[in-house]
């Protein structure tokens, strides 16, 4: 591994001849495989012979983050003594972060235990009545376990039983999140986890009866919002931002006009993968998040030219078959955090800033907007946003300005 970073013969016998040599070139070797630069590899290795100078090591051996830090600052102090004078922050944090992850794949890293969870078999069989029994998504599990257990973590009064639990105390954690300016729409999916975890635990025994069916909930008004997204002209600004040949941009672009253009949701698109993209037939297959089916859509050029120009120009050569890969090591597929991230910063640049939803989420909200405003029926808008009914997609029927006039227009006289 060293003969393909380094180029001197000498330089590649002394990093041979360093202790560590074989764990070294693995763990290069690893990073390598998940798509890391030369530059990095370089560097990588020169901060593990560092620490495999500094740090004794055997079969045996396990190595704490307290010894790791304290080779980190030695090493980073004989380095500003001897020929770099400056802040030793910067290549300390190095040092730890790279012996870190070195010594922890190699399996000599002595991680501490977590805290235990408070409840963490309840949770669990909660968690297994949403999948086996209810047959619930797994983000809605993934959701609902992660609130519930926020609750039970933050709970004072519960210590090694949920029987003291009273609804009072439900109650008052909902409202500490509606101090902290939570939405009506935020607390009440709150609510919804709670009711279920407390309806699981009354059949389990596991406390007093009642607390699901008295959990208050905020009143929320059917379709009492509007579709909360930037104007269609203010989606092709952001789309021609991002028409550069920086490689960042090359690939948001490609996220952009999924997310813009089939009105895709953010887990949708971190989901794709190179085969779900039928060049030969020119289609593009994704599973919703919902439904949790697969649906097709035409590949329209535009969009097949911008993934083509991502796949053939930026995205790393990973085992991954992911679509979407970050652009730094280590190479994984992009989150939903990830998409939101890109989405909500290049609209804040632009200046633009949606009232509601500033991530992925506003743009498939423009894109209904766009395709009521050519005149498309309600049904062929749910159909391409993959909405089960009309009821999830007749709030846009509240922003269809031109078809408001013309019923505001029309004449009754003839009628009364």
């Amino acid at each position: 591994m060293f003969e393909q970073i380094f180029k001197l013969p000498s330089v590649i016998a002394r990093h041979r001849e360093a202790p560590l040599a074989e764990e070294r070139a693995n763990y290069l070797t690893h990073l390598a495989g998940r798509g890391a630069s030369r530059s990095l590899l370089r560097q990588t290795e020169f901060y593990m012979l560092a620490a495999a100078k500094r740090m004794k090591l055997d079969e045996t051996s396990r190595l704490s983050s307290e010894q790791i830090a304290a080779a980190a600052r030695s090493w980073a102090n004989r380095r500003q003594r001897k020929s770099y004078p400056g802040s030793i922050s910067g290549p300390k944090e190095k040092f730890e972060s790279v012996a870190t992850a070195w010594f922890g794949f190699l399996g000599h890293l002595n991680r501490p235990e977590p805290a235990p969870e408070r409840f963490a078999a309840q949770v669990q069989d909660f968690e297994q009545c949403m999948r086996n029994e209810r047959g619930l998504s797994e983000e809605t599990i993934r959701a609902y376990c992660q609130i519930v257990r926020k609750f039970l973590n933050k709970s004072a009064v519960c210590r090694a039983t949920l029987r003291a639990l009273q609804v009072r105390h439900v109650e008052e954690y909902l409202i500490r999140i509606g101090v902290r300016g939570c939405t009506r729409v935020y607390i009440r999916f709150h609510v919804s986890a709670l009711r279920a975890f407390f309806r699981h635990a009354e059949r389990r025994g596991w406390c007093a009866g009642g607390i699901a069916a008295a959990i208050p909930s905020p009143r929320i008004y059917r379709q009492e919002g509007l579709p909360s997204g930037p104007s269609w002209p203010e989606v092709q600004r952001l789309l021609t931002a991002a028409r550069t040949n920086h490689p960042t941009d090359i690939r948001d672009r490609a996220i952009l006009m999924l997310l813009a253009v089939y009105g895709f949701r953010s887990g949708e698109v971190s989901r794709l993968r190179l085969d779900d993209i039928d060049w030969q037939c020119g289609l593009i297959s994704i599973t919703r998040s919902k439904q949790r089916c697969a649906h097709q859509y035409p590949l329209l050029r535009s969009v097949g030219e911008a993934i083509l120009r991502y796949l053939r120009e930026v995205r790393p050569r990973v085992r991954d078959r992911t679509l979407f890969i970050t652009a730094r090591c280590p190479r994984q597929p992009l989150s939903k955090y990830a998409l939101w991230q890109i989405v909500s910063r290049r609209l804040q640049k632009l200046g633009v800033v949606p009232p509601r939803h500033r991530g992925p989420h506003c743009l498939r909200h423009a894109c209904a907007t766009h395709l009521l405003t050519e005149r498309l029926s309600l049904k062929e808008i749910g159909d391409h946003l993959g909405h089960r009914s009309t009821e999830a997609t007749r709030i846009y029927a509240k922003v269809d300005v031109a078809g408001l006039r013309e019923v505001g227009d029309f004449d009754l006289g003839g009628l009364l």
